[in-house]
């Protein structure tokens, strides 16, 4: 059996005008691997890559750290500590930060909410794309993201899955041009070239796509050029072969098995979804299931045991 805990933000403070940039502190981190440690064993990347059909199939419960878009914070906070407790962690990285010098959608959004509030930025939005949520649309956003409050579901959901990829660009673009420097963005928030090439080392790194969109509603060509830029650009940074991707929000009608076909295609043997679960024998390891840090021993919304217990 595999367990996956996921990270994205990781750091001392996350305080801000408008509280949208959740993740947990470096002491906090400590704290639930060594839960985690209690459940079961911890497997390298490495490891995991070269036995997956035997770990799936082991009545033993491995477990396997990841982290999604390649911060350089979990690089500063994450990697000390890992390194301390002798784990190591998958890191995945979008290659349109480093081969178009570009900060991905999301991370602008995130951004963005943190200086305006959320009933602001919908209304803007409103008014800009001349398109609202419909009620249907407004439950799935309170399903889709449940670690949010309502205006905040909505406000991400319109954004990052209602509305074309085209407007949402334009849109936040203008938006984060009036409130932030792009360039110092994008240097002080994702890791650098050297920092990605030393976690390869040790199999340490797998790619988050080119440009963090949703695969599932994209054309079939969009999902194989996302798929294959982001391998391409960090095998050849980093010299070594390249198995694993994690898939940009990672569930609904952001993956599906069109997309871990094509992943497959691509080269890759492991594909991680954001779906809460343990992931067994019948699991397939195109579209394996991980736990966010609010699932997990300590957090928000803890679910793992009573997972676990189902599992057993």
């Amino acid at each position: 059996m595999l367990t996956v805990s996921n990270y994205h933000y990781i750091r001392d403070d996350f305080s801000a005008r408008y509280p949208s940039i959740f993740g947990i502190t470096p002491d906090a981190f400590r704290n639930q691997l060594s839960a985690l440690k209690n459940m079961g064993s911890f497997i390298s990347p490495h490891a995991l890559a070269d036995n997956a059909e035997e770990v799936l199939l082991s009545d033993k419960n491995f477990i396997l750290i990841t982290f999604d878009d390649g911060l350089k914070e979990q690089y500063q906070f994450a990697v000390p500590i890992l390194k301390s407790l002798q784990l190591q962690a998958l890191f995945f990285i979008n290659s349109i930060n480093h081969i178009e010098k570009k900060i991905s959608q999301v991370h602008k959004i995130h951004l963005l909410r943190s200086v305006v509030s959320s009933k602001e930025l919908y209304a803007d939005l409103v008014a800009f794309a001349k398109i609202d949520l419909a009620d249907s649309d407004k439950e799935k956003a309170q399903h889709f993201y449940r670690f949010d409050d309502k205006s905040s579901a909505e406000v991400k959901y319109l954004l990052n899955v209602i509305l074309p990829t085209a407007v949402q660009k334009e849109f936040i673009d203008l938006k984060f041009r009036q409130e932030f420097d792009e360039n110092q963005v994008l240097e002080n928030l994702y890791m650098s070239e050297d920092e990605i090439k030393s976690l390869a080392k040790n199999g340490q790194i797998g790619s988050h796509t080119h440009s963090h969109i949703p695969l599932g509603i994209q054309p079939e060509e969009i999902m194989y050029s996302e798929l294959h830029t982001s391998k391409n650009y960090l095998e050849q940074l980093c010299q070594v072969p390249l198995h694993s991707v994690s898939y940009p929000y990672g569930s609904g009608n952001a993956v599906s098995e069109k997309v871990a076909a094509i992943a497959k295609e691509t080269g890759y043997k492991l594909g991680f979804t954001t779906l809460p679960g343990n992931n067994t024998s019948g699991s397939n390891p195109l579209l394996l299931n991980r736990f966010d840090t609010n699932d997990l021993p300590g957090g928000k919304n803890e679910i793992m045991g009573s997972v676990n217990s189902e599992a057993k």
